[in-house]
Order: structure tokens, then C-alpha cells, then sequence
């Protein structure tokens, strides 16, 4: 799908019973939240919806007395500045970003609300000063994805634990992902496991990486947190499907899709924050008195049609530990 033909079904028909220039009056009377994505948007759909959900609640209806400008750096990161200069040129009332976006928002304006969506650590990455007390412009919601890295790496083990050699998926363009390679690196070198570790930054680059995997023998794979790999999140569980490798995934989606298991967060549920928030500064909260959100559960995923596929058998251990077994 175009970009432009998914932003209009993002847009959706809101003001479709609208004359044009009425809709265009009530439009330029509205707030404008800038949601900008350093990947495309056609696999946020969770993401857009949780978002949505949190704004209706917080008093707020797209097309009725709130617009939202879905801009997207299509995995280029070097059209963030530009795209966040035309925000704040237009100008929005708040910044929705993802961990780059907000990073790069962040540097820009020091005025206009930012409110990002992040998976690691956001005081390690400079974008706030305190959880409880952000200072300044920014707040937002992290994740934890890439701060449980360890303990995620322990449950493949557990669920493959005969593999010598594991495979693993970084995100470069994942402001966090260092860290959390640190901490698999360290949780391998532990239980004794090689890693191979490729680092793909376009489908082409995915394809060679489960080459090189399959070249390497691994046996197990290692999805790391970022908005590439969620990106390319369908193409992942199809290639290690179709290279029995059994895999961990950062994100519950990718299990929906056909993935064996998650272990993660609910970034449906941070977006709806991330809404909830935004519809709060817009009725004049200030960012720095509305502390970073953090997750209060993470949930293990795991889909027993995908084991079966594979030709795995899932520890009891760790089916009675799942919050949800998809049969």
C-alpha cells in the first residue's frame, strides 16, 4: 500500500459529511498533533489504534475538534529533521515520536510538547532528566523492551536449550538497541551460547541475514526491540518459519502473525497512555509535571501452532508461565 493511500485510511472519512470548505474552516480551528514515525506506518496499526483509543477517552475525536498529521521517515532517518521543521512550522500543539523521532524532535524545539514512544531506558538516552520529573518539553511512555533483554534471551534458552549457536536480529536504528545486545551478550556468555548477530537496515540485508544464519547453523533466533524489525515483522516469522528457527520476539505482534513467542509489554495499551497524555496537554498540562509512564505488566505470548509447525515441543514449565497460549 502508498504511503499517501494509508494515510488516507488513517485519515479516515471524518469529515466525509462535511462540505469542503466548512470541513476545511473546522479543520484550521482545530489542535494539530504531529504523530511522526521513523518507519512506515503500515505495520502500526496497533499502534494508530491504541493512540486513537487513548485521545476518545481523554475527550478528543479526530476529525471533530482534534487533527492528527501522520508523518513517517519511511526508515530514513536522515528526513526526520525536515519532517519535524514542517511540525513545527505548521504549527502542532504536540509531538508523538518514536525513540529517533523524539530524539531528533527533542534537539529542534524546546517548546513544543513532545511525547514519545520509547523501549529502553529514556534518561540513559538523554530524553528526560527524571521519570517522576521530566524536565522541559518531553514525557512519554517507554516500553522496557529493550532493558529486559537478558531476562528474554533466558526464556529462548529455556525454550531451546540445546542451542549451541543462537541467531540474532539487531536494530541499528533503534536509539536502545546497544544496550540491550550488551545485556544478550552478557546473558550468552553466561549459559555458554555463541551468537551470531547480523544487523539488517533493508528487506534485502533480512534475507542475507538468515543466510548467514543458516550458514552459521544456528539453531535458535533472537529478535532484538526497534521500529525496523517491527517493520518487517510479517517477513521475519515467514523466514524463520521457513528456517526452523524457533524465536523470541520483543513485541506480542509478531506472535499474532504467526511468531512461536513474545515476551514484552503491550504497546497497544502504551499508546493509549501516549493518547491519554496528549489529550492532557492539550487541555494545558505541562509535560514535565506528567512523569514517564512505565509498563506495569509484561506478558509471555506463546502460539502452539506455531511450535507444532516447527516441530517443537513448548516446556510445560513455560506454558503454565504464559499469560496466553494461542492454540
Amino acid at each position: 500500500m502508498r504511503r499517501r493511500e494509508f494515510l488516507g485510511v488513517l485519515g479516515g472519512a471524518t469529515a466525509g459529511a462535511l462540505a469542503p470548505d466548512t470541513a476545511r474552516a473546522q479543520q484550521a480551528s482545530m489542535p494539530v498533533i504531529g504523530y511522526l514515525r521513523s518507519e512506515a506506518f503500515e505495520q502500526a496499526q496497533h499502534m494508530v489504534g491504541g493512540f486513537r483509543q487513548g485521545l476518545n477517552e481523554a475527550g478528543f475525536i479526530e476529525g471533530q475538534n482534534v487533527v492528527i498529521q501522520f508523518s513517517s521517515a519511511e526508515g530514513h532517518l536522515d528526513r526526520l529533521p525536515a519532517l519535524v521543521a514542517d511540525l513545527i512550522r505548521r504549527p502542532v500543539a504536540v509531538i508523538v515520536a518514536n525513540g529517533s523521532a523524539a530524539k531528533v524532535a527533542k534537539s529542534a524545539t524546546k517548546t513544543v510538547p513532545i511525547i514519545f514512544a520509547f523501549g529502553g531506558d529514556p534518561i540513559r538516552e538523554g530524553l528526560v532528566t527524571s521519570i517522576n520529573r521530566p524536565d522541559g518539553n518531553v514525557t512519554g511512555v517507554t516500553f522496557l523492551t529493550s532493558t529486559i533483554g537478558a531476562k528474554r534471551f533466558e526464556l529462548l534458552h529455556e525454550l531451546v536449550p540445546r542451542a549451541s549457536v543462537v541467531a540474532v536480529l539487531h536494530d541499528l536504528n533503534n536509539p536502545s538497541s546497544s544496550n540491550e545486545l550488551k545485556d544478550v551478550e552478557a546473558a550468552a556468555r553466561a549459559l555458554g551460547r555463541e551468537l551470531v548477530t547480523m544487523r539488517p537496515r533493508s528487506e534485502r540485508e533480512i534475507d542475507a541475514a538468515f543466510t548467514t544464519f543458516a550458514e552459521k547453523r544456528a539453531t535458535a533466533l533472537f529478535v532484538g526491540a526497534g521500529p525496523f524489525l517491527v517493520t518487517h515483522g510479517k517477513k521475519i516469522v515467514a523466514l524463520a518459519e521457513r528456517h526452523a528457527l524457533p524465536a523470541l520476539y520483543g513485541l506480542r505482534e509478531f506472535v499474532a502473525v504467526g511468531g512461536l513467542m513474545s515476551y514484552a509489554s503491550s504497546q497497544s495499551d502504551a499508546y493509549r497512555q501516549i493518547g491519554l497524555y496528549a489529550g492532557r496537554i492539550l487541555k494545558g498540562a505541562k509535560p514535565a509535571d506528567l512523569p514517564v509512564l512505565q509498563p506495569t505488566k509484561i506478558e509471555l505470548v506463546i502460539n502452539l501452532s506455531a511450535a507444532k509447525v516447527l516441530g517443537l515441543s513448548v516446556p510445560q514449565s513455560l506454558q503454565v508461565a504464559a499469560d496466553e497460549v494461542i492454540e
